[in-house]
């Protein structure tokens, strides 16, 4: 039984039709987030890793000198500065990142990532590429579709520059 199918009939019937459909997709898209959140958080949890902490190694091992500030990483990966705070306490609690001095702003400091940090962002990627982002449910076509779908609800919302 599919219980959004359900419940867009019910909306239907209770005179709201001119929202159903869109009900429908945005119930359709947190649902699928769900799904997908918890396929990602059985592959990180043997890595000591949530989703939010994985972000932070990867946007540091990527960073051309594997370390940035703090504010840096909360525009690039589009949280509050508080949600960077708390997984960069974890990250260093674990040994994978530490914060380091700023070499140019006596006042600063970076994120650096560890050599641990870069050993276990690289094994949480290979897991998730094998168990997740190379078999995401949906044929290639159909994935190519799904992120220009969601480019476009995205670029709507002004979340894209």
């Amino acid at each position: 039984m599919d219980t959004i199918a359900l419940a867009r009939e019910k909306w239907e019937q209770h005179g709201w039709g001119d929202a159903a459909e869109g009900m429908a997709a945005v119930t359709s898209v947190m649902r699928a987030q769900q799904v997908l959140q918890a396929r990602v958080d059985d592959v990180l949890k043997p890595h000591g890793l949530v989703f939010a902490r994985y972000e932070v190694l990867m946007l540091l091992l990527f960073s051309s000198r594997g370390a940035l500030p703090a504010t840096k990483m909360s525009v690039r990966l589009q949280v509050h500065p508080a949600s960077i705070t708390n997984a960069v306490d974890r990250l260093e609690a674990a040994g994978l990142v530490r914060r380091v001095p700023h070499p140019t702003d006596g006042r600063g400091r970076l994120v650096e990532i560890t050599a641990e940090g870069r050993r276990t962002a690289l094994a949480a990627t290979e897991d998730l590429n094998a168990g997740v982002f190379a078999r995401p449910g949906l044929s290639p076509r159909r994935t190519r579709t799904l992120v220009g779908v969601l480019e476009d609800l995205r670029r709507d919302a002004g979340d894209l520059d």
